[in-house]
This record gives C-alpha cells, structure tokens and sequence, in this order.
C-alpha cells in the first residue's frame, strides 16, 4: 500500500469513529485522495533549490502534506524538505503524527505545531509582540482550510482585521496569513469555497490577496455534492494557485470537471484580465462563451450606481414586524410586495397569500409608490434563470402613496416607465443572466454584485425600454433588443 493510501486508510478509520458534530466544531472536511493527487500535481518545483520549506495550516491528518512531498520526490527533486503543519485539534493529531512519522525519508523534516495558526503569529502592521520576531517564510503552501463562520469580535477577526468584514469565515483567514507567510515567488494551492469572488463582505481579502498575489490557475467543481465525500457539504467549491509576485500572468489556466474524480477534466486558458474584473471581483468561466460574455459587457462603461438606478433589498423582514403585517386591506393599509408577486415578468397584487397588506405609519416601514423593477433575491438551483424580473408601475396601484416590500425582493427605483422596462430588458436577457452565474455561484442576488455589473447608458436603457413597452416580455424578445445596443 502506498504512503499516501496508507495516510488515507488511517483519515477514514478516524473518521469513522469520530461524529461529523464533532469535527463540524473545527469546520473539518478532510480532502479526497484524488483531490490531494491533483493539488500536489499544480505546484511548480524549482529543482535548482536546495531546499524547500512547506506549510500546511490545519492540516487535518496530513492528506495534503503526503501527496505534496510525493509529487516533490516523483518530479525528481532530491534537496532537503522541510514541513511544518498546524492543527490545534487534538483528537487529530495523533494521526497526523504517524501518518507523517511514517515517511522513510532521510532527506525530510517535519514540525506538528498544535496552536492557532492565526494568532500565533503577527499579520501584516500588527504592533502584537510575539516570540518569533521575523515572520516565516515557506516556497510552497498547500491547505484544505477550515470552513467555519466566526463572530467579529472572535480572536481570529480581530488579530486580521485589515482583511475583515462584519462576521468572516475561517478560511480566508487562513488564506490572507498564508500569503503573509508566502516567499516572493512562493505558491499557494488552496481548496476552497467560491464566495469570496465578488461581493462587499469579501472586498478587503481580494484587495489583499491581488495585490500581492497573481492566481495562476482555478479549478472549479460542476457538482456541488461530490467534492468532499460522505460530508453533505452544498458549498459551490474550488481550487486555486497563486503565486506570490506583482507581475501579472498574461492568462489564468481555468479547469472543470464535473466531479472529484477528474474523469471528465476540461482545460481553459483565459486572459488574466478577463478573469480579474477592473472591479476588483474574479469571474469563473468554463468555457469559450462565458469568455465572449465577459469581454462583451466588460466593454461598457457604466454601472447601475453610475446611472443612478441602485439596486436595494427590500426592507420588512417578517418576523420582526408581525405586528403591522395584515391579511386583510383597510383604509389604512398599503401593499406589501414578495417575491412571489412576480409572475412572467410583471407585479400581479394581490394574490390572497397571507400579509400581503402593512399597517404602519412608521416611514422606515414604507417607500414610495413609484416606477420599480422588482427582482427576487432567491431561486431555486436548478431554475433556469438566477435573475427573476418584475415590471412594477405606480398607475397600476393610483390609490396608495406608499408601498412596501419583503425583504426577500430587491428593487431599482426608476424615474420613469420606459427604465423600468429597458432595466427589464437587461436583466430577462440570457446574456446578463449568464454573466451573473458566472459572477456568483449562489442562488442569491446580491445587489452589490448587480449595481457594480457593467451596463449601457441611462439614455440607451431608456431607449432599449421604448422598444420593449407593448410588446411580449419574453426572454428572447429581450435578447434580440439587447443585440440592436451592445455589439
């Protein structure tokens, strides 16, 4: 059997006796052999060196470790290797030392250190004094990092604040101090999850992490369930290099596969540009369409904030205002709107669901009744369309000077009609929903994400919406509109 089998053999034993509550705590999800085989297989090996230092934080049993110091040996590089690994679960470590203990190699080193890898150490312009003054350095680090949701206050967020926001999750901490623990040059392969490619509550870790990092490769997962084993884990994953340096790479090497096999591996060359928008988001594509699609629209100049139509979420969540939630109208009640009020492109009210009226004079509770275009916050994965459209029109609704909305919705206040359906045009087309899916793995619409796409001007938006008014909502009628505008 070999070492890293035998490394394998000794996880699943472990795990078997251990209860996923258990190993939840630390957010550990132990990687496949076949995962391991193929991260070790993206590092470049400089066999000019005469040694390489490793680092694999939270190594787990050390699946990762084995399958890296084997690509290493196989690829013929016969200087010293040293591996420190960090695990600060107990029950753990007793694996992870004989997996590693039982390496027959005279030329390799190994460290366990069993504290926080995070706050063991200084980041960046922390003025904390630790034992170790100089930071350490490593050539190559590789990781399976906690996914875990930490508070804001927890030690982890606090010690990284630079790279925080609001409550973050462990894993790109990890990442954020393993390339504060990178040489220049140095490379990093990480799996991971896709969230941290757009959206505000990342936007401090890219900044960071690009720039003092170019990405070399990404390898994206079709199948959300089958990446790690036995698990029930429905997070959309990922892996990445990058490499620490400030010379960008002219193309990103994008690979797919539809499981954690490999059997169906896809390879995709893309310009760096392309992948790393101007706007500070990353956009997975897997093939030469989501390509064209990305340097199509990346060619316009305005967002939705630039044009003065910001897309909000809706502002009553239930639970917290049942009190002014009714099921019947009267002389005081306005409409409240849903997400399921949308239907084949246009606001239907009422529909006789429960509290589809608000009694309140609090205006924080109400927003003007005015032109809207509604959009659902949430959709089901296998949907069709991630971006779900609603026309809203204050002179269908005369009678009310205010609305509401749930906050399961989002909405873009509109001046006029004719924006509100050149809105629509955008977001029904396939192209704008293609070039979500690509932003955003989640079936959930961010409104940071949707107000910083690129779109065409104000003027053209309204001219796009005069052609649409009268006519079939449909997605394709859309999409010939949309094709007259953006070439």
């Amino acid at each position: 059997m070999s070492l890293l089998k035998e490394t394998i053999h000794r996880t699943l034993s472990f795990v078997s006796s251990n209860t996923k509550a258990e190993r939840k705590k630390y957010g550990q999800f132990f990687t496949s052999e076949s995962i391991a085989i193929f991260m070790a297989s993206m590092f470049h090996i400089d066999m000019k060196k005469k040694s390489l230092r490793i680092l694999d934080a939270g190594a787990g049993s050390g699946i990762l470790s084995v399958a890296l110091l084997n690509k290493i040996r196989k690829s013929g590089y016969t200087g010293l290797i040293e591996l420190v690994c960090y695990e600060n679960d107990e029950n753990i470590l007793s694996v992870l030392t004989q997996n590693l203990a039982s390496i027959r190699d005279s030329n390799f080193i190994f460290e366990i250190r069993g504290e926080n890898y995070i706050t063991s150490q200084a980041f960046e312009n922390s003025t904390i004094l630790f034992e170790k003054g100089e930071r350490e350095n490593y050539d190559l680090i590789i990781g399976n990092p906690p996914y875990k949701k930490i508070p804001k206050d927890a030690p982890e967020a606090i010690h990284m604040k630079e790279v925080c926001y609001g409550a973050p999750n462990l894993y790109f901490l990890f990442w954020s101090m393993g390339i504060h623990n990178l040489k220049e040059d140095g490379e990093l392969v990480y799996i991971i999850p896709r969230s941290w490619t757009s959206g505000a509550y990342f936007e401090r870790f890219r900044k960071y992490m690009l720039s003092h990092c170019v990405i070399t490769d990404i390898h994206i997962f079709g199948s959300r369930d089958k990446v790690f084993d036995g698990e029930a884990v429905l997070q959309e994953t990922m892996i990445i290099k990058v490499r620490k340096n400030s010379v960008n790479s002219s193309m990103i090497r994008i690979s797919s596969s539809s499981t954690s096999d490999f059997s169906d591996l896809k390879n995709l060359d893309v310009d760096y540009d392309t992948i790393v928008g101007s706007n500070g988001y990353v956009y997975l594509v897997t093939n030469e369409q989501e390509s064209k699609i990305l340097s199509k629209l990346g060619k316009l100049p305005f967002t939705l904030i630039s044009d003065n139509l910001r897309m909000k979420t809706g502002i009553i969540v239930d639970f917290r205002t049942r009190e002014v939630l009714k099921n019947e109208p009267s002389d005081a009640t306005y409409p409240l709107f849903y997400s399921q009020h949308i239907k084949n492109g246009r606001v239907v009210w009422p529909i006789g669901k429960e509290n589809e009226f608000i009694d309140t004079d609090r205006m924080s509770y109400l927003q003007e009744n005015t032109n809207y275009l509604f959009v659902k916050r949430f959709t089901a994965k296998e949907e069709k369309r991630r971006l779900q459209c609603g026309i809203y029109l204050s002179s269908d609704y005369p009678k009310y000077k205010y609305i509401s909305t749930q906050n399961k919705l989002n909405y873009i206040k509109c001046d006029s009609q004719e924006e509100v359906y050149g809105l629509y045009v955008l977001l029904n087309s396939t192209i704008y929903d293609q070039y979500y899916r690509i932003l955003n793995g989640s079936t959930q619409v961010n409104s940071t994400e949707i107000n910083n796409m690129p779109v065409p001007s104000k003027e053209i938006i309204r001219n796009m919406g005069k052609e649409l008014e009268g006519t079939d909502l449909s997605q394709s009628v859309c999409d010939s509109i949309l094709k007259k505008w953006i070439n």
